[in-house]
């Protein structure tokens, strides 16, 4: 038997960071609200604390302007809650492939002096679950020289690399609060349902699939239910996938590495998601190091990356993380999945967007916006889908990848695509 666990308050737990301390924040589904409110609540007692994380979800306190001097965000990935502090001087943002990270612990560039998670209670055994976000969060627990865990009973119960034993926390807070929950399908609109058939034609049985975040993938999801026998493995999945399993669309079972199991580094959607998850064996969370490694990737067969961008230039250069110089998301691990389909025997990875934004702006761009980045290069584009088809890139000279995507362009903004394309390549016609 374990000892006996004796929690603290979070008063007690969080009194242990210091000024100048690098914090890690456990992120998504698992961002510790209750340990983030209480921190904040130190604000005028501490100075440059400097906070590391992907993304965060829920009122996070601490980015708030009158926390500026007690704390210092440094975001992996900008997500909502972030998003002013970082684009007004109150953050900075770190570009980094996803699966490069936790290498930023264990080297000792980004050395963690706490870690900050939100767990499952201890089983009989002892061992608590980092529940639905393994992804980084196993590499900051490994590394963290003081570890903090928020013991919460409804954080599901997750297999693979999530377990940790009661022993390696330096200090435990039971605290029962709902994890935060998405809903990426709500809004889906006939666009995206549109793209998603255009993609589910590309699909092949026994396919290993990895989604993206957002509408898309789930849109992408419900267009498959013809298909047999796909397998998963994904940076991250969301309620899309459960009704696959549920009618053994997706089983796994022809996967080269890890068959009979769906390996993925995090879990976001539904609180019917969660409980889907929760001591579910069929489900592996694994460290994203290894997740998202392409050389990792590659080793199964017909793997189809499904990602998505913010806006993508003539030449085929997809950015993905900003808005001109506005800092919107991150690199996150699309370069990962990107280049890990298109090594994989029979992969394919895709790019997919709808033709245009809400406000009516052309996503298929001339030039992309000054400042903006770009995640995947045009040397690593193979497929571009919107709701007008799909736009094979690879193996395309400059030209015939600018037409191509004219093609799948809103019919509105052809002409002007047209004119640019005439313009940059010196042709007299189209």
């Amino acid at each position: 038997m374990y000892p006996k666990i004796n929690y603290v308050s979070t008063e007690e737990a969080i009194a242990s960071i210091k000024s100048g301390d690098r914090v890690y924040i456990h992120g998504a589904a698992c961002t510790p609200t209750n340990l983030l409110r209480h921190l904040a609540g130190r604000k005028d007692e501490l100075r440059k604390v400097e906070l590391v994380f992907i993304s965060l979800y829920g009122d996070v306190f601490v980015d708030r302007d009158e926390c500026a001097d007690a704390f210092h965000i440094n975001a992996m990935f900008v997500s909502a809650p972030v998003r002013k502090a970082v684009n007004t001087g109150h953050g900075d943002y770190i570009p980094i492939f996803l699966s490069e990270i936790p290498e930023l612990f264990k080297r000792n560039i980004l050395p963690l002096d706490v870690a900050l998670v939100q767990v499952s209670p201890p089983d009989k055994h002892g061992y608590c679950s980092l529940g639905t976000s393994v992804d980084i969060a196993r590499s900051a627990v490994n590394t963290a020289k003081h570890v903090i865990a928020q013991v919460n009973p409804q954080v599901p119960r997750t297999h693979g690399d999530s377990l940790i034993h009661a022993t390696r926390f330096h200090a435990m807070v039971y605290h029962d609060e709902p994890i935060h929950e998405v809903n990426f399908g709500e809004k889906v609109t006939d666009s995206e349902i549109q793209i998603g058939k255009h993609i589910a034609e590309l699909v092949e049985d026994r396919s290993t699939l990895q989604m993206g975040i957002g509408a898309i993938p789930d849109a992408v999801l419900s267009c498959l239910t013809n298909h047999k026998d796909l397998g998963v493995h994904s940076e991250m999945f969301s309620d899309g996938l459960v009704p696959l399993f549920e009618k053994d669309i997706i089983n796994n079972k022809y996967k080269a590495i890890h068959p009979n199991k769906t390996v993925a580094g995090f879990a976001l959607g539904s609180r019917a998601l969660y409980d889907y998850v929760d001591d579910n064996p069929a489900f592996a969370f694994l460290d994203i190091d290894y997740v998202n490694e392409p050389g990792v990737i590659r080793r199964n067969p017909k793997v189809v990356a499904i990602n998505s961008a913010i806006e993508i230039d003539l030449t085929g250069q997809v950015c993905a993380d900003s808005i001109g110089t506005y800092q919107y998301s991150g690199v996150g691990g699309q370069m990962d999945f990107m280049r890990g389909a298109a090594l994989s025997e029979g992969g394919k990875p895709i790019i997919a967007i709808t033709s245009r934004t809400a406000k009516g702006v052309s996503r298929i761009v001339p030039f992309l916006k000054q400042g903006a980045g770009v995640v995947t290069t045009r040397a690593h584009v193979h497929y571009v889908v919107t709701e007008y088809g799909v736009a094979y890139l690879f193996g395309k000279n400059l030209r015939q990848r600018a037409r191509a995507l004219i093609e799948i362009a809103h019919p509105d903004d052809r002409e002007g695509l047209e004119r640019a394309c005439r313009e940059r390549f010196h042709l007299f016609e189209m």
